[in-house]
């Protein structure tokens, strides 16, 4: 059994981080592991509300997701002044709003485009699925065709990263819901995270209209919600594939430590919250196990946490050796880590020290690197080789 890297121990200094709560301004960095070398930043643009993911179109141009709910297109190097319209409704409250921004496999063809984000109120809302085609400046045809089966209460924990797989199927992650006293069914809501019957705290496997994907593993299962296709996460804020393996990467939120990094299969267990090295805000650990038969363990735990945030899988040439590496997002500390990989194993990790909170981390077309700094005035930076 692989066994995570640790990359502090519980016995450090704490830092009073709660790193979903939103923070401005700039991120001091830390030194748990080395800086990269060979690269610079360079703004592309700037003016953007809080961004929070890119999807390039096919002629070069990308569409950004801000969290108030706009939908912004980058044409030429500049921002189109005037947002996309035709989205649905938005709930713009705590860590929810729109977020995520995924072209279908086909856009070219369909000029469909998929959307994540909150619906709702304050007092009770969930995360859903959109998609729409894009016609020059508006979305047309925009339909919901996916929502949480349950409502939740406050602004915590939505998810929700989407991902496509090569038989074109979606990959969707549901947050758990939130923290104590956040509750759900007489209990912490986060517990859902272990059980079968609702969508918190899992990775869902859709169809490119929104159904269950019929090869997922808890199809056939009696109560069992049949989008699911893993269980046991807190709050997946990255989802990367290798295209030559198959392999799917994901990095999730822990509680003040236990940041995970971990491969994904259908039907495995990922333990949140009855198996984790995080540790309550308010003190005790929320587990006291780290590891159980029948549990994945994490490939990484990042302690103090990171806060992770969007997950590349670097396939380009751009940069000298960095080719089949993972580039992980890093909120709290404001950078992105450089993770090494040999095929499925850890082997090493380095870190760019951004200087802001990283929300998102995506390869671009012309093969570098790109990433979104989440902020009130919030840009969108390109990776240098130098």
């Amino acid at each position: 059994m692989i066994r995570p890297i640790a990359l502090a121990l519980f016995g450090v200094l704490w830092l009073p981080l709660v790193h979903c709560a939103p923070v401005e301004g700039p991120v001091e960095p830390t030194a748990d592991v080395p800086e990269a070398k060979g690269w610079s930043s360079e703004i592309v643009t700037d003016g953007l509300e809080h961004p929070w993911s890119i999807a390039w179109l096919p002629d070069g141009s990308a569409l950004i997701t801000e969290r108030p709910g706009r939908l912004r297109i980058l044409r030429d190097g500049a921002l189109v002044r005037k947002p996309v319209s035709g989205l649905p409704s938005v709930l713009s409250h705590g860590q929810g709003g729109l977020m995520d921004v995924a072209l279908h496999p086909d856009f070219e063809r369909n000029r469909l485009v998929y959307l994540t984000f909150a619906t709702g109120t304050p007092k009770a809302n969930r995360t859903a699925l959109a998609r729409g085609r894009l016609d020059g400046d508006r979305l047309q045809d925009v339909e919901v065709i996916f929502e949480n089966a349950d409502v939740k209460s406050g602004g915590q924990h939505f998810g929700s990263r989407l991902l496509w797989l090569p038989d074109k199927s979606l990959l969707m992650s549901i947050g758990d819901g939130g923290n104590p006293p956040a509750s759900f069914a007489g209990g912490n809501i986060r517990d859902q995270a272990q059980r079968l019957e609702t969508h918190f705290g899992k990775v869902l496997r859709l169809t490119e209209d929104g159904r269950p994907h019929p090869d997922n593993p808890f199809v056939d299962r009696k109560g069992a919600r049949p989008e699911i296709y893993s269980y046991g996460h807190r709050n997946i804020q990255g989802l990367a594939i290798d295209p030559a393996s198959g392999r799917i990467w994901a990095n999730e939120h822990g509680s003040r430590g236990g940041d995970e990094l971990n491969l994904i299969e259908p039907g495995k267990n990922y333990g949140w919250p009855e198996v984790t090295y995080s540790m309550e805000y308010h003190g005790p650990r929320v587990s006291d196990e780290t590891s159980r038969p029948g549990v994945v363990d994490p490939l990484i735990n990042w302690t103090p946490s990171k806060a992770p945030s969007g997950l590349a899988f670097y396939t380009g040439d751009r940069y000298p050796g960095w080719q089949g590496n993972l580039f992980s997002g890093a909120l709290v500390f404001g950078q992105v880590r450089r993770i090494v990989l040999d095929g499925a194993r850890v082997v090493d990790e380095e870190k760019l020290t951004i200087g802001n909170r990283v929300r998102d981390v995506r390869q671009g077309p012309d093969g570098f690197l790109y990433v979104l700094i989440d902020s009130g005035e919030g840009s969108l930076l390109r990776i240098e080789p130098r």
